[in-house]
């Protein structure tokens, strides 16, 4: 999976789209991401993990590639309008 820059996704993610116009889909995945890159373990805790704030981590795959980024909340505002728009774009591409 190839974790990308927010304006690298939204480029990539529309070029899915665009690629699976036809025939295919695209899955969208997102989920809260607290900055972990391992598990916790089961037994015992991790002390002093903290995270500096809250993240999105945003994955779409077409099946063959991947492609994943994480948002941060004092980017939210800026990437769901983008995202609407590349959403909207898609939209359009299926009704024409």
């Amino acid at each position: 999976m190839v974790l990308l820059e927010s304006e690298q996704f939204l480029t990539e993610l529309t070029r899915l789209f665009q690629k699976c116009r036809l025939s295919g889909s695209v899955f969208i995945t997102l989920k809260k991401y607290d900055g972990r890159t391992k598990p916790i373990p089961r037994k015992g805790s991790v002390e002093g993990f903290e995270p500096s704030d809250n993240k999105c981590l945003l994955r779409a795959t077409d099946g063959k590639k991947k492609i994943s980024t994480v948002v941060s909340s004092k980017e939210v505002n800026k990437f769901q309008m983008v995202y609407c728009v590349v959403l909207g774009f898609k939209y359009t591409l299926l009704t024409v």
